[in-house]
């Protein structure tokens, strides 16, 4: 096996393993990225379509664009940037959706994270459902934005964390592939792919790293899987670690899959414009028309749902959109599209979901989550960061962080 004893692996190539890697690079650390999948990129996957259409089966959007270190890098590859305001900001498909009631909607939706904001304040840690108004008739709604957003349902969402998520209200878009371009970023780190890891014996003066690809020894280690492998104990920690269990376990990861769907005649609909299945129910899919301006659909699915069509099949997901789409838009309209792509995360054995969210009373987990062990054993991913979770870019903060405190006790120790 090459490279079985270097000083740093970082277990886990996505986007908070490769920002890691790369910053033990710039300081002359020798470091390994571990990967399971035959990839990098992790939870960040672009494919391409028969056209030649670059689609983000995974995270999408560069969030808080303005101070998302990805944008960086994307400039720095000279990859082109899609600014233009994001479907969730601009007015839904008005045939479907009356402007009148989209306002209200948007009031009542303001009104929500009014009160759940100021849940967040009380003291104990309550489920986000509360913020709900339970005379308002866009509850439905409401809570099914909110499955795409968290991957979760609102009475299993803790107040507190959902509150401490920081957004500036930029988001921007990469038309050759987010995934892509955090694949891209890590191209040229020494990695050995295919590589699961499935132990890590810490007892001894060296750590001992397990694989499917035979063992590697190493000063410290920088582990950047999912919470939910973590809860899973998908990695086995000598000696146990339930420190990092019970902190993952609260952390669970959601569900938000997202449908590519070939459109037809699809000058009918302006770009990015967005269409709710239907405005009166928490298990309905939301659907993008033209991203880019392609002929395609991307339809999202959250929470339950998503579980649900997951248990069944990848052409659930379509036949559940067809009808939708067919309610909303005629019969007719079932002739007009067909199923291009779609991954199921909550089926991936590398992450068992999209991304965290925390349960009531757990918001605390994600700094307990982060916390290094005996100065060797360093976490990072966007669990673990306290207001940028969920996001590619809170995978690169807790990454970089990480990397730092190896390098910090690297120069201590000289």
């Amino acid at each position: 096996m090459p490279n079985s004893d270097v000083e740093v692996v970082v277990v886990g190539g996505g986007a908070a393993g490769i920002a890691a890697a790369r910053r033990l690079r710039r300081a002359s650390v020798d470091c390994l990225v571990v990967e399971a999948r035959p990839r990098l990129g992790g939870r960040a996957w672009t494919v391409t379509d028969p056209p030649g259409f670059a689609l983000d089966l995974g995270c999408g959007w560069l969030h808080s664009a303005d101070r998302n270190p990805w944008v960086g890098v994307a400039q720095e590859q000279g990859v082109p940037i899609e600014k233009t305001p994001p479907p969730w900001l601009r007015p839904a498909f008005e045939k479907v959706f009356p402007r009148q009631e989209q306002a209200e909607f948007r009031q009542a939706m303001a009104a929500f994270f009014a009160r759940v904001h100021e849940a967040a304040q009380g003291g104990a840690d309550r489920p986000a459902v509360e913020g709900l108004d339970p005379a308002c008739r866009w509850n439905g709604l409401i809570a099914a934005v909110m499955s795409y957003a968290t991957g979760a349902e609102l009475d299993r969402l803790s107040a507190v964390d959902f509150d401490r998520y920081e957004d500036t209200g930029i988001n921007w878009r990469v038309s050759q592939g987010f995934g892509s371009l955090i694949a891209g970023y890590g191209r040229d780190l020494p990695a050995m792919l295919d590589c699961e890891v499935r132990a890590i014996d810490h007892g001894a003066k060296r750590l001992r790293i397990e694989t499917n690809k035979g063992v590697i020894t190493a000063e410290a280690a920088i582990v950047t899987v999912s919470s939910a492998l973590l809860a899973a104990e998908r990695i086995r920690f000598s000696p146990p670690l339930a420190a990092k269990t019970e902190p993952a376990q609260g952390l669970p990861l959601g569900l938000a899959d997202k449908l590519f769907i070939a459109l037809e005649d699809a000058d009918e609909f302006a770009n990015g414009v967005r269409l709710f299945g239907h405005a009166d129910r928490a298990a309905t899919a939301s659907y993008h028309f033209r991203p880019f301006g392609r002929p395609l659909i991307e339809a999202y699915f959250g929470g339950r749902l998503a579980a649900d069509l997951e248990a069944a099949s990848d052409a659930a997901f379509f036949d559940f959109a067809v009808s939708e789409l067919t309610a909303a838009l005629g019969s007719d309209f079932a002739r007009r599209v067909k199923p291009v792509r779609i991954h199921r995360w909550g089926h991936d054995p590398f992450a068992l979901g999209s991304y965290s969210f925390a349960l009531p009373g757990f918001a605390d987990c994600r700094a307990k989550l982060a916390e290094a062990v005996d100065g060797r054993l360093f976490f990072a991913g966007e669990a673990c960061s306290r207001g940028d979770f969920s996001t590619a870019h809170g995978g690169w903060n807790t990454g970089v962080a990480a990397a730092e405190q190896i390098i910090a006790v690297r120069s201590a120790g000289r």
